[in-house]
């Protein structure tokens, strides 16, 4: 009894909390007259420096107020964004600029900006985690060995409007490539002037996407207002994008979209059936990532251990594990670390499910291994990935784990210093090929954060990367595909779904498997059905 009225309790402190919250940023989930809408995220943008930033919320939010050269259109095909035209060859991508496009202040976008931005990129000293994403360029590599400086990159302007990128390589996915943030824009004089503030806050930040970022309370809430400089405003019909709320946790997101305070929530595991059971149209979406586990292969680590990373992959039930832990409809076992939505995935193979056989492989050593740290973040579902695993290695292998629950940021810092032993991981695709999924693991990448180096997977991947004939790229794909199965050093758990609801009022907003998602650059707000009744009345 206690404890329901606790639960009680609590029920009314955050809902009084959230009426509080809602009165002081004046949220509403639509407003058709305004053309506002108010959505949550669930965690802070942790940085809104392009060349810098590797998470799915900063990248959503990049997405709505910066553009690259190109950008998605409604169906998923590369269409005009700072250029207006393209050129490509076997050697070399010319990109002629929209002499409209322009920066929040009203200067213009140049080629130089994009020469700039790239040059930085590339410069060792600024340590950007998706450096690697631009080899395809001429000299990239040794531009971030330090062998060249970063003028050698082989990109250029000629003039404000042209933009000429040389290839190291012939590259048949690299115009998808420019529509990753790495690839955004950034002038030199604006970004001088922010030192390392540069993008921490809407001051610190240029603008040339469908809005602008204008208020940002750190933790609490963030307001995209349209730009009205940009060259393509005319399709933008939204005045305002709120993010009225920042939080983690899934019911309160969904009493949020019931209590009529943000107009799309996604569902968690937890709130899918009460979802459905209260009526409301429950909508599902492929959102083509990887949920993985990532073991850590640095010299004093257990887990550098092939043995013990094998065992624990050969007590690995998929199906458990998506209908139990996630239960979120889209969701589904992974057969490798390529989701099978990727062209010329059709297998994948991963060690099979053996318990006896993970026992015998680890014999005696188990009793011996000191706890592993499981490195995860505070959200709930995050949390009960890392219980669902901790229970079950100890039952099966004898492991004790300890759960390490951090914030984002501090789930990122440790993720990138490698402080874990295993790590709850996921990835979504960069853009539209298998490279997004397969150089994950190269020994270059600053994303392989498990530090995994495989002379042989990296020769397949530049095979990948170079490549753009089928069947050498098929038969790299089936090489990497081997080695993984062979040495695990991830463990693919689900390929991702997301279930959601939308106001009904809420049109227009796409939802994407690569680029910023939902994508609400062309979403509008619909009068609701009074509204109609009394327009058709005036008629």
């Amino acid at each position: 009894m206690f404890g329901r009225r606790t639960r009680l309790l609590g029920r009314v402190v955050l809902m009084v909390s959230l009426a509080a919250w809602s009165a002081t940023t004046g949220a509403r989930a639509v407003d058709h007259d305004a053309q506002s809408i108010t959505i949550a995220l669930l965690q802070d943008p942790p940085n809104l420096n392009s060349s810098l930033t590797t998470d799915l919320v900063s990248f959503f939010v990049l997405g709505h107020v910066q553009e690259g050269l190109v950008r998605y259109d409604r169906r998923g095909g590369v269409a005009p964004g700072v250029a207006a035209s393209w050129s490509l060859s076997a050697k070399q991508m010319v990109f002629e600029l929209n002499p409209s496009a322009r920066w929040s202040d009203g200067k213009p976008v140049t080629a130089r900006d994009f020469v700039y931005a790239w040059r930085v990129v590339n410069d060792p000293a600024t340590a950007a985690p998706y450096a690697s994403i631009m080899y395809p360029i001429r000299n990239a590599e040794e531009v971030q060995r330090g062998a060249l400086p970063p003028t050698a990159l082989g990109v250029s302007a000629d003039g404000d409007h042209r933009l000429i990128v040389d290839l190291a390589t012939p590259c048949g996915f690299c115009l998808k490539l420019m529509i990753h943030a790495a690839f955004l824009p950034i002038r030199e004089d604006f970004h001088a002037s922010r030192g390392d503030r540069y993008g921490a806050e809407p001051a610190a930040l240029l603008y040339n996407g469908p809005f602008a970022l204008t208020e940002w309370t750190h933790g609490r809430d963030l307001m995209l207002t349209r730009n009205r400089t940009y060259w393509n405003d005319a399709a933008t019909r939204l005045s305002q994008l709120r993010v009225g709320y920042i939080t983690e946790d899934n019911r309160t997101r969904l009493n949020l979209y019931k209590d009529g305070q943000i107009a799309l929530v996604r569902l968690g595991t937890e709130t899918v059936q009460e979802a459905m059971a209260a009526g409301l149209r429950v909508r599902t979406f492929l959102s083509g990532g990887l949920a993985f586990m990532r073991f850590n292969l640095r010299e004093g680590r257990a887990t550098a251990d092939p043995a013990l990373r094998r065992a624990i992959a050969m007590t690995h039930d998929g199906e458990a594990f998506v209908n139990r832990v996630i239960a979120v409809p889209g969701y589904k076992p992974a057969a490798g670390l390529f989701p099978t939505w990727l062209p010329d995935i059709e297998d994948a193979r991963l060690p099979e499910a053996d318990l006896a056989g993970a026992r015998a492989m680890l014999g005696e050593s188990a009793s011996a291994l000191p706890p592993l740290t499981l490195l995860t973040t505070t959200s709930p579902t995050g949390l009960r990935i890392a219980e669902f695993f901790q229970g079950r290695w100890k039952r099966t292998l004898g492991i004790d784990i300890k759960v390490d629950q951090q914030t984002f940021k501090q789930y990122l810092d440790r993720s990138r210093r490698g402080d874990f032993d295993i790590v709850v991981s996921s990835w979504y695709p960069d853009f539209d090929d298998v490279m997004t999924f397969a150089d994950l693991l190269a020994s270059w990448n600053a994303n392989n954060r498990g530090g995994y180096v495989n002379d042989e997977y990296d020769a397949a991947v530049r095979t990948l990367q170079t490549s753009v004939e089928p069947s050498e790229r098929a038969a790299a794909i089936d090489t990497m595909t081997r080695i993984i199965a062979q040495e695990v050093p991830v463990l693919p758990l689900a390929e991702t779904g997301s279930a959601y609801i939308a106001h009904p009022q809420l049109r227009g907003v796409v939802r994407r498997v690569v680029g910023a998602d939902p994508d609400y650059s062309q979403a509008w707000v619909a009068p609701d059905s009074g509204q109609k009744r009394a327009q058709n009345s005036a008629k």
